[in-house]
């Protein structure tokens, strides 16, 4: 056959880039102002770039059209660009922020101190940046370091684009595997689903497709197989049953089951998975949880068979001077569990919120420091460990501050061979702690340490995987205190009362129209009108009646991510309602997020380096265009995000109430309606009304919350841990 000719276009265009109107990293898709022969002002042109800067020199093809909305653009079917080499295109494209410590005012003068040369300058002769005022060795280095990580990250992002894949992820790419990223990519593809958030098998199968790896390879199907493991445990999973995960890899691979078995077989005899045989269940398990099951299951063994090791109390004398201190009299309950805590190596408290928990822990801490015993708390997010210290008067730290991260190989300073300095381990909101970090807890544990652990069985268990806390008392090793006694007090709170009654299979009560109330209910039928109403809620109505914050005080909890009453719809329009844009402010729209000043936001990942964990909030305080960073406030401490890591935070006007475990907050709003089926479930909404400390409004449908309340089966989860707690005995 002939070859088939090449495409022509009714015109082309070339000029110097004025201005980028809008990037989309995901896509490419760009709009630019380009200033070009023939076009007293700079012509609108739209296409595709994998990455464009102000003040380079663009070639394009296409024809013209005319938008309803912006008028006359140049429609780009070919797009390319290149570095500029005009005096004007070079300040511009230095000026531009692509380049750390470079802003207008320094392009200026580094283009009139050096003309031309000015990139063979920075690269090879940066020393002589020095002459310019006000560049000294710290900035002449930071501007060297950013024009070579920006040349590496253009290639990547080159790399990428011409291989079809999305270039946003270029910066996370270039950060983990540094200048060899395109070799390493080469290499084996699949890692990068393994090694870069944001970026799933599918996206890493593609590049492979690209560059030649074979559809029935057996380094695709292995990769495969890793790939469904890792997302079962994003369910919280620790492993699948053989048939579940062979199922699982054949329909995503789309091969012949044999090469899934043959790279089962592969991966087994590699030891990049292990296989184990649980309650007559052949399952698969990724071998770092197997690991972190089996170091749980011995730690907690030998625990739990060693005697006390706290000094001799006198309990009834002990009792009355803790009740005389604390003005608190502890119910016959409490009493019985302080004895039980008193004389145990490890112990868990149980039950929900007004049961006396805090009132029963502050008991145990004030008799034992009176007796010099060296506690230590923690709790796994900032929140809990910041609400733990309040109630205590005790300093509580996140589980990762106590085991000191190590930033540097993202493991922790705390382990065996330098264990934490204690006498007994206090462990608060354990139902969130899942067997991984549990197992990092445990390894740091002094060998004469004991251990206390306090949660809520009937809340959601842990994002990560495992079911910890409920594992533990199912064994029936460890001695378990189950506090259910509502006190008087707490009784008056419609909150505390609701989340009973809603943990018990009952419908919430609210009060007679017109009274004062903690908690409401309010009855819409149509999705949309749940939004509105939630929206005026969290806008207007609850800040003007209860004298709250919109952004700070008041939190909105979504069964799930997605649809018109999911956390994502709900961020767009509270953001827009709450934090408006304001003419000349600037923005930031990376990773289908556009960020503002104010904005209320959530870190979803653990960052080692920056020392903030998944979970965490904080608020936009800072957008810095040259720098091309953001500055995000988190308790009282800045931290600075560079735009390519961004990927690491999403809006948090509202969040799922998987994400709000561990914290409270003054107000919580929760919108529930029978879209949300599928994860309508009693210990969901439970959690949810839990999260609120003054106020807890729900909006919906009676229909969906009556679903939810009778829904009491919570999902299970492929594990190892309760057997082999069992078989520790």
């Amino acid at each position: 056959m002939p070859p088939e000719p090449k495409k022509q276009f009714a015109e082309s265009l070339s000029g110097l880039i004025e201005r980028v109107t809008f990037f989309n990293d995901d896509s490419g898709f760009s709009v630019i102002k380009v200033k070009t022969k023939g076009h007293r002002d700079p012509v609108t042109v739209v296409g595709s770039l994998p990455s464009v800067s102000a003040g380079e020199w663009v070639t394009a093809e296409g024809h013209w059209i005319q938008d309803r909305e912006f008028g006359l653009q140049f429609k780009a079917e070919m797009l390319t660009s290149t570095a500029p080499t005009s005096r004007e295109g070079i300040e511009k494209y230095l000026g531009s922020g692509m380049v750390k410590g470079i802003g207008p005012v320094y392009a200026k003068k580094l283009v009139d101190r050096f003309g031309e040369e000015i990139f063979d300058v920075i690269e090879t002769r940066s020393v002589r940046l020095e002459e310019l005022d006000g560049i000294g060795p710290k900035r002449r280095k930071r501007i060297k370091e950013a024009w070579a990580e920006q040349k590496v990250i253009r290639e990547i992002m080159l790399f990428l684009h011409s291989n079809g894949v999305s270039t946003s992820r270029a910066v996370r790419i270039f950060k983990t595997y540094g200048s060899d990223a395109i070799e390493k990519v080469r290499n084996d593809p699949y890692r990068l689903a393994k090694d870069i958030h944001g970026i799933g098998f599918k996206t890493a199968d593609q590049i492979a497709q690209k560059i030649g790896i074979p559809h029935d390879s057996l380094l695709r199907a292995a990769a495969g197989l890793g790939h469904v493991l890792i997302e079962a445990t994003n369910e919280g999973h620790c492993a699948l049953p053989v048939e579940l995960i062979r199922d699982e890899a054949g329909k995503l691979l789309l091969v012949d089951d044999k090469i899934v078995t043959e790279a089962l077989e592969r991966t087994l005899a590699n030891q990049d998975l292990v296989q184990e045989t649980v309650d007559n269940q052949e399952l698969i398990f990724l071998p770092h949880l197997k690991r972190a099951e089996e170091i749980i299951a011995a730690r907690v063994r030998s625990l739990v068979q060693a005697p006390a090791t706290f000094p001799e109390i006198d309990f009834e004398k002990a009792v009355v001077w803790c009740q005389a201190k604390t003005g608190k009299e502890l119910a016959p309950s409490q009493r019985e569990a302080l004895k039980l805590a008193l004389a145990s190596r490890a112990l868990i408290i149980t039950g929900g919120p007004g049961v006396g928990k805090t009132t029963l822990v502050n008991a145990i801490l004030l008799i034992l420091r009176a007796k010099k015993v060296r506690c230590l708390l923690c709790a796994p997010t900032g929140r809990a460990a910041k609400r733990l210290s309040e109630t205590t008067g005790v300093e509580a730290k996140t589980i990762h501050r106590l085991l000191e991260v190590n930033p540097a190989g993202g493991g922790f300073k705390r382990n065996e061979g330098n264990p934490l300095d204690c006498d007994l381990l206090v462990v608060d909101e354990t139902s969130m702690v899942d067997v991984v970090l549990m197992s990092h807890l445990l390894r740091a544990m002094p060998s004469n340490a004991s251990l206390l652990l306090v949660g809520d069985i009937d809340q959601l268990p842990s994002v990560g995987p495992g079911m910890v806390l409920r594992h533990m008392i199912e064994s029936q090793i460890v001695p378990v205190v189950r506090l259910t006694e509502v006190f008087r007090q707490a009784a008056h709170s419609r909150i505390i009362t609701n989340a009973h009654r809603v943990n018990e299979g009952w419908m919430p009560e609210v009060s007679a129209k017109g009274a004062d109330s903690d908690f409401f209910v309010i009855d819409r039928e149509e999705p949309e009108q749940v939004a509105d109403t939630l929206v005026e809620m969290v806008k207007t109505r609850i800040p003007a009646k209860f004298k709250l914050d919109a952004i700070r005080d008041i939190q909105v909890l979504c069964p799930m991510n997605r649809g018109s009453l999911g956390s994502r719809d709900l961020n767009l329009r509270l953001q827009d309602e709450l934090n408006p844009w304001k003419q000349g402010e600037p923005v930031v729209e990376k990773f289908g997020w556009r960020f503002r000043l104010r904005d209320k936001v959530i870190q979803t990942e653990n960052d080692y380096d920056k020392d903030v964990f998944n979970g965490d909030i904080g608020q936009v305080t800072q957008i810095d265009e040259a720098e091309r960073e953001v500055t995000i406030r988190f308790d009282q401490r800045d931290v600075v995000y560079d735009y390519g890591e961004l990927d690491e935070i999403g809006l948090a006007y509202a969040i799922t109430v998987h994400k709000s475990q561990g914290s409270e907050f003054p107000a919580v709003v929760i919108p529930v309606a029978m879209q949300q089926y599928m994860l309508l479930q009693r210990n969901l909404v439970y959690t949810g009304i839990t999260r609120g400390k003054k106020l807890v409004v729900l909006i919906g449908q009676r229909k969906a919350m009556g679903m939810a309340v009778k829904n009491n089966r919570t999902q299970s989860r492929f594990s190892g841990l309760l057997k082999r707690l069992k078989v520790s005995v």
